[in-house]
């Protein structure tokens, strides 16, 4: 199993524009084959940054869906409004080889 860590800054001034663009985001994921369930968590430090964490069988079903023409559609749009990148990280959970 591995967790991708999705990270934004969200300008107060686009969040409520996104909200949308982040529940297509989860919707789309949810019909993924293997996808276990993802989180949005918002940084109480530092209120326009957002992280998603996404669980998923394997990092092969993470990349299918990374890579995946309607993911990429909805992420441009994303980027789009945030003018800026979305950084990601993928970590197996527990210990692995």
């Amino acid at each position: 199993m591995v967790k991708a860590f999705i990270k934004r800054r969200v300008p107060s001034d686009t969040a409520r524009d996104m909200i949308p663009l982040f529940r297509k985001m989860r919707n789309l994921a949810m019909q993924q084959h293997g996808y276990i369930s993802g989180e949005t968590l918002r940084n109480m430090d530092q209120e326009d940054e957002y992280l998603v964490v996404s669980t998923w069988n394997s990092a092969k079903d993470w990349q299918r869906w990374l890579e995946s023409k309607e993911r990429q559609a909805v992420q441009k749009e994303i980027d789009d409004l945030l003018g800026g990148k979305t950084e990601y990280s993928l970590y197996h959970t527990g210990f692995s080889e």
